[in-house]
């Protein structure tokens, strides 16, 4: 039973160190939030973050770090979208590709080591860009040269110190560092949530709260099914005999997740929004036809019909390149080939290949288009309900990175307590 397994998580002492070190660092994350940058007073950021939703999303994943204009107020964003960037580069040089995909975890180190050193350039220009849209806000003063200097390094060296701390938290076994961080910042919201909505209670309104209840249930046993859902393909391997013994004769299967690139479609498209918000704030205080068009460009990705479009197509579209990045029918084809495995009724080799990217394509168009939907129903169902104070319980980013970690983090916690099971034998 699950509490045998919690039982023993705690007795077992190398896993209840784990466990005790991972939830230190998210203390030391959270103390991190709440630590201004020096020498900047931000009165008006938390009314900032509550009007625009775009930054209101992005305040939500660092756990109020923004509105508290700490010193890690970037949260993962820059190594997030560098990831995303050197992603995208595997499509157009084959040496990077390579890099990525065929030599092995020495290559993978090696596209993580890049990784790091592209957060440093992109958090220098998205904290001066995000400097220079509070300026403009008139959220802070103007900041004389050296306290902007100085703010700017405090900015970078707060993201390059989250870096560090969700890799650590992955060398730990425990979960993916990264988005166990991201999940912290969104369940430390959690409280401040409730009392919102406890403070801004009216009964008259006690129907749509009930609307509001049934719809989160529903919404959230649905991103549940589909994240576990999977498309299991029959898969058999010939008998081959070595010697005096026989190999082979079984038949298993190969599953295909419904949603295969789990919520980094999500992140990707966010982060790609808040381009466009952050160059128009940079260029936004610029006379002439410079000012001009980047006032036109920030109030074109604000408005909320442009946003939510736009925010649907590129989930969908990111679902589909990080799968393609990600899961190579090809490889899968050439390494069943090998085995002596094949799929029933498919030839081995080419044929396997044709069948398994019809196969994904058929199963990621659903995932795709949940995701795109999750990513824009908190705005759905806030005006269904308008109850505003629990949208990331119905749906969203935030609600799909809760139930993605928590799964994902008690699958490898599962796999951690069967592996010392066994050594007990």
């Amino acid at each position: 039973m699950w509490y045998d397994k919690v039982v023993f998580l705690f007795k077992n002492k190398e896993l209840r160190n784990k466990f005790i070190f991972v939830l230190s660092l998210f203390i030391i994350f959270r103390i991190a939030a709440n630590i201004p940058i020096p020498g900047i007073g931000a009165q008006d950021l938390v009314k900032f973050f509550s009007q625009n939703q775009v930054f209101g999303l992005l305040n939500l994943f660092s756990g109020g770090a923004l509105s508290n204009f700490s010193i890690v107020l970037l949260g993962l964003g820059p190594y997030i979208t560098a990831t995303i960037i050197l992603q995208l580069l595997t499509m157009i040089f084959p040496a990077l590709e390579r890099l990525y995909k065929e030599e092995g975890e020495a290559g993978r180190q090696k596209f993580n080591q890049y990784s790091r050193l592209l957060t440093i350039p992109l958090a220098i220009f998205e904290g001066y860009g995000m400097l220079m849209l509070f300026q403009k806000q008139g959220i802070i003063s103007a900041l004389p040269l050296p306290v902007l200097i100085s703010s700017i390094i405090t900015i970078v060296a707060g993201a390059m110190f989250l870096m560090w701390l969700g890799e650590i938290i992955t060398e730990q076994g425990l979960g993916n560092g990264i988005s166990l961080l991201i999940f912290a910042g969104i369940v430390a919201s959690l409280p401040m949530n409730i009392f919102q909505t406890f403070v801004s209670w009216d009964p008259a309104r006690i129907p749509s709260y009930l609307l509001f209840i049934v719809l989160s249930i529903v919404i959230i046993a649905g991103v549940v099914l589909i994240t576990e859902a999977r498309r299991n393909i029959p898969v058999s391997y010939a008998k081959r005999v070595r010697g005096m013994k026989m190999y082979g004769g079984v038949s298993t299967y190969l599953p295909l997740n419904v949603n295969p690139a789990g919520v980094i479609p999500i992140i990707f498209a966010l982060s790609i929004l808040l381009f466009p918000g952050m160059i128009a704030g940079f260029f936004g205080s610029y006379p002439g036809v410079v000012g001009t068009v980047a006032t036109n460009i920030g109030a074109f990705f604000n408005n909320v019909w442009i946003h939510g479009i736009l925010y649907f197509l590129l989930v969908i579209m990111f679902t589909y390149f990080y799968t393609a990045v990600t899961f190579d029918p090809k490889t899968i084809a050439e390494n069943l080939q090998k085995m002596g495995g094949f799929i029933p009724g498919v030839r081995p080799g080419n044929s396997t290949t044709v069948y398994l990217k019809h196969i994904l394509n058929r199963v990621l168009f659903t995932g795709a288009i949940f995701l795109g939907l999750i990513a824009v129903l908190p705005s759905i169902v806030a005006g269904m309900t308008g109850v505003t104070g629990f949208t990331f319980l119905i749906g969203g980013t935030s609600l799909l990175i809760v139930v993605s970690v928590v799964l994902d983090t008690l699958r490898q916690v599962n796999a951690q307590l069967q592996m010392r099971e066994y050594e007990t034998f």
